[in-house]
């Protein structure tokens, strides 16, 4: 086959989708098909244009074997919705542009939303090349930014409802990150197979053992601290002023310390409050590139995975828990529904804390620490459970037959 992904976000960025989307297409490709990526010029999470890239139009180029696309965005870092959806907006003419121009027909166009608006260059390459189309839903937009308060206006979050709909309509094939997300547009759309696309891990990268001994040092941490981590984007969705509640509990608590790594729009803000509470139990460091994350998870003892107490996540399953879970790091989770019954009720991979709930999560953490056989027997679950049920070997698997059984292979550009 001929497979294209379009997707906004792509390594070198990091980050959830640009690890899930650059496994598939290498896994894709290893199968014998002609594999390509239509993706930005590498901007994020900062909104720069990656050096290197700056000042150009459109750069092709390799990557383990598929081609990589890339075409030009407006990278502004603004909370701003006009400018924000300018960014948006730049990459979806872009990759119009190239894609008409620059690129062959293909048997299947992968599209990865959000950005919903992305879907409107995905259905008229589908037209003009007489592609299939599969569209790829990680987080249901505009529900998702409506219910965050970050986007008000009604007749804008009307006509992206429509847009929605209208994309799932003509897409050939729909597949969803979470059980939440499949049941969400099975309803709406009953006449559509729905496949649930899992999140996952690659075991042969994250596994125990892995990662070079180290990363507690470089920072500053004893042997004996009990560290607790997160570790992804800072955001409005994660409700990270609980970690700092917490850690604010657990003040006088010498040996527990809290680190937050990763960037994003709320970075400035929660450094700023975390100065204010005096917490001298709390470093901030910047994103980590994938390869580093064994060596920082290996030095780590539990992963905290917070988010915001909104209906809307209880089908969420934060992309940061595989990774953890893989190492046979315990998580306390902090995320109510689909999360808390697979990895908490189910795996036994941690302990659970309401959302937004500091004195909860600070009480789970001070019980990890004091329980070494509870922790060392949820250690061992988050290995074995999510090596049985999130492998992305296996994932993958699934994910090719349910897209052999829909589109023709045989099909030639």
């Amino acid at each position: 086959m001929r497979i294209l992904f379009l997707t906004q976000y792509y390594p070198p960025e990091v980050g959830a989708p640009q690890n899930r989307l650059s496994e598939l297409a290498i896994r894709f490709s290893r199968e014998g098909n002609h594999v390509e990526v239509l993706t930005a010029l590498p901007n994020y999470p900062f909104l720069k244009v990656f050096d290197g890239y700056k000042g150009k139009w459109y750069v092709k180029e390799e990557m383990d074997g598929v081609l990589i696309n890339r075409a030009w965005i407006f990278a502004r870092q603004s909370q701003s919705i006009p400018i924000r959806l300018m960014v948006y907006f730049s990459f979806v003419f872009s990759s119009l542009w190239v894609g008409i121009f620059n690129l062959k027909r293909f048997d299947l166009i992968i599209c990865e939303s959000p950005p919903l608006f992305l879907g409107i260059s995905a259905w008229v390459l589908k037209t003009l090349k007489r592609s299939k189309l599969l569209f790829n839903v990680s987080d249901l937009w505009p529900e998702s930014a409506e219910k965050l308060g970050l986007v008000t206006n009604r007749f804008f979050l009307r006509i992206s409802k429509n847009l929605e709909e209208f994309l799932y309509r003509h897409s050939d094939l729909i597949s969803g990150q979470t059980q939440g997300i499949v049941t969400n547009i099975s309803v709406r759309m009953p006449r559509k197979e729905v496949f649930w696309l899992k999140n996952g891990v690659d075991l042969s990268f994250y596994s125990p053992g892995k990662g070079i001994p180290g990363w507690r040092n470089e920072n500053g941490f004893a042997a004996d601290d009990f560290v607790a981590f997160y570790g992804g984007i800072l955001g409005h969705a994660q409700g990270l002023e609980v970690i700092l509640k917490a850690a604010s509990d657990l003040k006088h608590v010498r040996k527990i310390k809290f680190v937050i790594a990763g960037e994003g729009p709320l970075k400035k803000e929660l450094m700023d409050q975390a100065a204010r509470m005096d917490l001298t139990n709390v470093t901030f460091l910047p994103a980590y590139p994938k390869r580093r994350m064994p060596d920082v998870i290996s030095g780590i003892d539990i992963s905290i995975i917070p988010l915001r107490k909104l209906d809307l996540f209880l089908g969420a399953i934060p992309s940061k828990i595989f990774e953890s879970l893989a190492m046979g790091k315990p998580i306390l989770l902090g995320v109510e529904g689909e999360a808390k019954e697979l990895f908490i009720e189910e795996g036994k991979c941690g302990l659970a804390f309401a959302p937004e709930d500091a004195g909860l999560l600070a009480s789970s953490i001070r019980k990890l620490d004091s329980d070494k056989d509870l922790y060392e027997e949820l250690a061992q679950n988050a290995y074995i459970y999510v090596s049985e049920n999130f492998n992305r070997d296996k994932i993958f698997l699934d994910f090719q037959q349910f897209i052999q059984r829909h589109v023709d292979g045989k099909k030639q550009a």
